[in-house]
């Protein structure tokens, strides 16, 4: 047939998105799953169209013949995006609009372009040679307990990722063996879903496992979570080491590519395994080979920033669904005898941290605590002040993982540990791993204290390394001159260490700042998803307030009459625009419920810490708490002014907590840890003393 009137950039743009939709069903295994016979249906209400026989375009024939192959995904994702689209007049969607394809082409955009337009921009176009039939993902035999393999372990690893949303079902583990408590979370799994209770996973077991794991990492939505890393790649030993690695490289970069290698093995049987020794051979090279091969890069065994990056995201994407804690604590202590995946991290860990440290011997990482596994932890535990038992609990597992993500990240010189202060001041001009130490602890404490500027980890004493340094004295009452001696130096890692222990989470809701300009009628975007969801938030509560409808980010007539709704409920002034004072109105509201019903009576003994850090956006009974406590010292002392008892930490709980700090000698942070909580209840309820 002849040729049609579109441009080519868009029938790209559209035949990518179509490609990659119909990937992502195939790789959820969305219909498989629900118990259907089929992988993708024949409508585009749901998936695709498809005639086979009938006329095509030729140019499409021509460009479904060039990039048949390639794909939609996140950058740093593993899986096809959920590519949603739609025709843009007769039907909308929150995705890509086909007719406004045409108009993003002829601006001049090409498709990459276009489909950033509608997708974000963190997205890439891949391709792949590995092509197959669809593969049926259940074993084909029922798995029950004494069974192994990797089937098992890709069982455990979903059911993991799964037990996170449903805490209840217990850890099974994820070392590939079906034991009692992989038994008991299947039960706990199947009791939960209205499946037979046997501990058994045959077929239907199996899907709908996999239809729950699809669902509550929204793998087949535009809202994924992706299969992806945590974000903490630039401070958890993830960096790329600045050279590229091939046959004949050495070192702990080495080791890391091939541990990670290792670890996607267990579950892709296309990638060899090859042993962590630190030496680049042919066999670490053909291992990067069959990686490259799998997911679109350039075929040459040789380890660049984009195959590196491609190997710590897919790496990561594994780790994030096997692990509770970023520091991957099993839960329960490691000891001779123990095997599995746990032990195997450990071993990593230890092989890390032994390329720096001459005390502790190098180990083999075969997931079995052996003897030599033993020696090693006990070495680092002497090293360390540690007690010297070869068993890692919590205590040795976290300093163990310090340690291990120092060493990764080239903060420390050979045999120095963490927190050791260099001997002389570091100031602008400076350079080396002290500097690259101390930006890493700033780094960290900026993503706690918003007031804190962020820097590079680059190991240079620049100008906006000495900004951050003077934030950070003058939040902690220390000499502000930029300059970090020895008290700014033991300030920092003492702070960066309390933030990241149990006690140092931070619980705050993830608020949004108003983005500068009125919202109206016809706007689209985030902003508008956001303010609905606002909105059906606090219609949950209140009848009064209309549902805004679907979250689409379409500032449409449902949206303005939701609105409406929440204005007459709350004495707003009526307005068909949500400006700064609207959207920050709309915030509290949200807050306030979220916040719950505070108990407006001082509780009659000092309550214990809740075990997070507050800051601005949290809530909840805890900053109830905090400000019930802080009016009771207000009035028995009238020292300090009252805040509102509502449950949110907002403005004048900040400045009343930052006077609290300082009145009690503490760095005026505004943030209340465990060591501000325990100094503002003491004042209303003093310890006893003893007979």
């Amino acid at each position: 047939m002849g040729t049609p009137a579109w441009p080519e950039q868009a029938l790209r743009a559209n035949i990518h998105a179509q490609i990659s939709l119909a990937m992502n069903r195939i790789f959820t295994e969305w219909y498989p799953s629900r118990g259907y016979t089929f992988n993708i249906t024949n409508s585009t209400s749901y998936d695709q169209y498809y005639v086979h026989g009938r006329n095509i375009f030729e140019v499409m024939e021509k460009l479904t013949d060039d990039i048949f192959n390639t794909y939609v995904r996140r950058q740093g994702t593993i899986e096809p995006y959920y590519t949603e689209y739609c025709d843009g007049k007769s039907v909308t969607c929150k995705g890509m609009k086909q007719w406004g394809t045409v108009d993003r082409a002829n601006e001049g955009k090409n498709a990459l372009q276009i489909l950033k337009y509608y997708y974000g921009n963190d997205i890439e176009i891949v391709r792949t040679n590995n092509l197959q039939d669809i593969p049926e993902s259940y074993p084909g035999s029922p798995l029950r307990r004494g069974d192994s393999g990797t089937n098992v372990r890709i069982i455990q690893r979903q059911l993991t990722r799964i037990a996170k949303d449903y805490p209840f079902f217990g850890n099974p583990g994820t070392d590939g063996v079906f034991g009692a408590a992989t038994e008991s979370t299947v039960k706990a799994f199947q009791k939960q879903f209205s499946l037979t209770v046997d501990g058994v996973v045959g077929r239907a077991t199996w899907y709908k496992i996999s239809y729950i794991y699809v669902s509550v990492k929204d793998l087949a939505e535009l809202t994924s979570e992706g299969e992806k890393p945590s974000g903490e790649s630039n401070v958890n030993g993830s960096t790329y080491p600045g050279t590229a690695l091939q046959v004949g490289s050495t070192g702990t970069g080495v080791e890391r590519i091939q541990f990670w290698l290792n670890a996607l093995a267990e579950f892709d049987p296309a990638l060899p395994s090859i042993s962590v020794d630190g030496i680049y051979g042919n066999a670490t090279a053909n291992a990067v080979r069959a990686f490259q091969r799998e997911n679109g890069l350039t075929v040459d065994g040789v380890v660049g920033p984009a195959t590196w990056e491609a190997i710590a995201a897919a790496y990561n994407s594994l780790e994030s669904d096997i692990q509770d804690q970023p520091s991957g604590y099993p839960g329960t202590p490691l000891r001779q005898g123990d095997k599995g995946d746990s032990v195997r991290l450990l071993q990593f860990y230890l092989r890390m941290v032994a390329s720096n440290f001459s005390s502790i011997p190098t180990i083999t990482v075969d997931g079995i605590f052996g003897a030599a596994t033993t020696s090693a932890v006990k070495a680092f535990q002497k090293e360390f002040g540690l007690t010297q038992d070869g068993v890692v609990g919590p205590a040795t597992w976290q300093k163990l993982y310090e340690v291990y993500g120092d060493v990764a990240d080239s903060l420390l010189a050979p045999n120095q540990r963490p927190g050791t202060y260099p001997g002389t001041p570091l100031k602008q001009g400076s350079t080396g791993t002290a500097v690259r130490e101390a930006q890493f602890y700033l780094r960290l404490l900026a993503v706690y204290f918003p007031t804190l500027p962020t820097v590079t980890i680059d190991g240079i004493y620049g100008p906006s390394t000495t900004a951050a340094v003077k934030a950070f004295q003058t939040m902690f009452g220390l000499t502000a001159d930029g300059i970090i001696g020895p008290a700014t130096w033991q300030a920092l890692y003492e702070q960066a260490q309390r933030l990241r222990s149990s006690d140092g989470l931070l619980a705050a809701f993830n608020l949004v700042p108003w983005p500068g300009f009125e919202l109206m009628m016809g706007a689209e975007g985030p902003s508008v998803a956001f303010v609905q969801f606002l909105l059906r938030y606090i219609s949950y509560f209140y009848d009064t307030v209309q549902d805004p409808g679907k979250l689409d980010g379409i500032f449409g007539q449902s949206t303005l009459d939701s609105l409406h709704s929440w204005q007459l409920e709350f004495n707003q002034p009526e307005s068909d625009t949500v400006d700064e004072f609207t959207w920050n109105a709309l915030e509290a509201t949200f807050l306030s419920l979220a916040a719950g019903v505070p108990d407006s009576t001082v509780p009659a003994a000092a309550p214990d810490y809740p075990g997070y850090v507050m800051a601005p956006g949290s809530a909840g009974g805890a900053v109830s708490a905090l400000q019930q406590a802080m009016n009771g010292i207000a009035q028995l002392y009238c020292v300090a002014d009252f805040v509102p008892i509502d449950g949110v930490y907002g403005p004048e709980t900040t400045s009343a907590v930052t006077a609290f700090q300082q009145g009690l000698g503490l760095p005026a942070t505004g943030v209340v840890d465990r060591a501000t909580w325990d100094a503002i209840f003491a004042l209303l309820y003093p310890p006893i003393p003893e007979a």
